[in-house]
C-alpha cells in the first residue's frame, strides 16, 4: 500500500514523502499510526546512518487495519502500542527477558526483516525500515503481531511513548531497581525516561530526587512531589537507589559516590563505551551497578499495567507530552534539545 512516511537523510531536514509499504506477512499486522513518540535512540540512529535514507520511529500507537493470515491475538480495530521486536523462542525470551533477545539486532536495527526483505520503498527503492520492528514515523506501519500491545481507550499520544521511553523509565524502577516506601531514588536526567521513572517511583511511595539542569523540568518534578536540583554539586542526601539516564561517564562516577552502602545504580542512558569507576569503593560499600534495556520489560505485561496506573490517576503521563504534526519533526527535536518540551509526540496526517 502507499502511505506517507517521514524520510531522514543524515543532517538534511527530514521530509514527509509517499512510500510503498509492504503487505503484512502471515505473522504481521498493518497498523494505521495515530501518534509516535520521538526518542533519543531515533536521533542517535539518524546520525549513525549518515546520508542513508531511513524511516525511523519506534514508539508507535495506532489502529490495527489488516491482519496477517496467522495472526489470532489481535483484531482489526484494536488500538495498540508498538514496542520493540523479539523472537519469542530464544533462551532470553523464554526466560521473560525479551529485551535481551538473541535476535535483537536483526529484528530491531538491521533496517530490514531478518530474512533481508524490505518493508518500505520510496520511489521503488528499498530504504532503511523495520526500525525496532516498526518504523512508525509514518501514517502506517507493518509490525510483528508479537510487538503489538492492546491498550484500549487511552489517548494515542499518551500511549505511544509506552513503546520505549516511558517503558524504559518505568520498567527500570519496577523491574531493575525495585525501591519501596522509605527508599530514596536519585534520578539523573529529567527528560522523558527520567520523568517516567520519577512518576513510577512516586506511585510506589518512594522519595525521589531529580538532577536536571533545565529549570522548567525541575519545576515540573517538584509539582509532582519530587525534590529537584540543578546538578550533582548541590547537597544531596545519600540515596538507596539511583538511575542514570544520561550515559555520561563523569555523572555515573559521581552518582555512585552519592549512594548509601549497598545502594544500586541502574544505567539506561546510551553514551560512551568506557567509564572510570572506583572499584574499591564498589566493593567496600557493597554497591551494585547494572545495565537495563527497555526497562527489563515484557511489554505485554508492563504496558497494560502502566495504562491502568495512568487511568487511575497515579501516573499522569499526559503532562509529559507535547504533540507536533509529523512534518514538524525537526522543530520537535529542536524544542526537545532546548529543554522547552519533555516528550515530543508526532501526529501523522489522517
Amino acid at each position: 500500500m502507499r502511505t506517507s512516511v517521514l524520510l531522514s537523510r543524515g543532517s538534511v531536514p527530514s521530509e514527509v514523502v509517499e512510500a510503498e509499504l509492504d503487505d503484512p506477512r502471515p505473522h504481521e499486522v498493518l497498523v494505521r499510526i495515530e501518534a509516535v513518540g520521538v526518542c533519543h535512540t531515533d536521533l542517535v540512529t539518524r546520525r549513525a546512518l549518515g546520508s542513508r535514507p531511513a524511516v525511523l520511529g519506534h514508539e508507535g500507537c495506532g489502529i490495527v487495519e489488516r491482519l496477517g493470515a496467522e495472526v489470532d491475538t489481535l483484531d482489526v480495530g484494536d488500538r495498540v502500542v508498538l514496542s520493540f521486536a523479539s523472537c519469542g523462542g530464544c533462551g532470553q525470551c523464554r526466560a521473560g527477558q525479551p529485551a535481551y533477545c538473541a535476535s535483537a539486532t536483526a529484528l530491531n536495527n538491521s533496517g530490514r526483516r531478518p530474512d533481508g526483505s524490505p518493508t518500505i520503498r520510496v520511489g521503488g527503492e528499498p530504504v532503511f525500515g523495520a526500525f525496532f520492528g516498526q518504523s512508525s514515523f509514518a501514517a502506517a506501519a507493518v509490525a510483528d503481531a508479537r510487538s503489538c500491545i492492546r491498550v484500549g481507550d487511552v489517548p494515542p499520544e499518551v500511549a505511544a511513548p509506552l513503546g520505549c521511553g516511558f517503558l524504559t523509565g518505568a520498567g527500570a524502577v519496577l523491574n531493575a531497581l525495585r525501591p519501596g516506601p522509605g527508599d530514596r531514588l536519585l534520578v539523573v536526567g529529567g527528560g522523558g525516561v527520567g520523568a517516567a521513572a520519577m512518576l513510577t517511583a512516586l506511585s510506589e511511595g518512594v522519595e525521589v530526587v531529580v538532577v536536571e539542569p533545565v529549570a522548567a523540568r525541575r519545576d515540573l518534578a517538584t509539582t509532582f512531589g519530587a525534590e529537584a536540583v540543578a546538578s550533582l554539586d548541590e547537597p544531596i542526601p545519600p540515596a538507596t537507589h539511583a538511575l542514570d539516564t544520561t550515559g555520561r561517564p563523569e555523572l555515573i562516577a559521581r552518582t555512585l559516590g552519592l549512594l548509601a552502602p549497598r545502594g544500586v545504580l541502574v544505567l539506561v542512558g546510551l553514551g560512551p563505551a568506557e567509564a572510570t569507576l572506583d572499584v574499591r569503593s564498589l566493593m567496600l560499600r557493597g554497591l551494585q551497578v547494572r545495565g537495563c534495556v527497555e526497562g527489563d520489560a515484557v511489554p505485554a505485561v508492563l504496558i497494560p499495567d502502566l495504562v491502568r496506573r495512568h487511568q487511575d490517576g497515579r501516573l499522569p503521563l499526559d503532562r509529559l507530552v507535547t504533540t507536533y504534526p509529523l512534518n514538524e519533526f525537526d522543530r520537535a527535536v529542536a524544542d526537545q534539545r532546548a529543554g522547552s518540551v519533555l516528550k515530543p509526540v508526532l501526529l501523522p496526517p489522517r
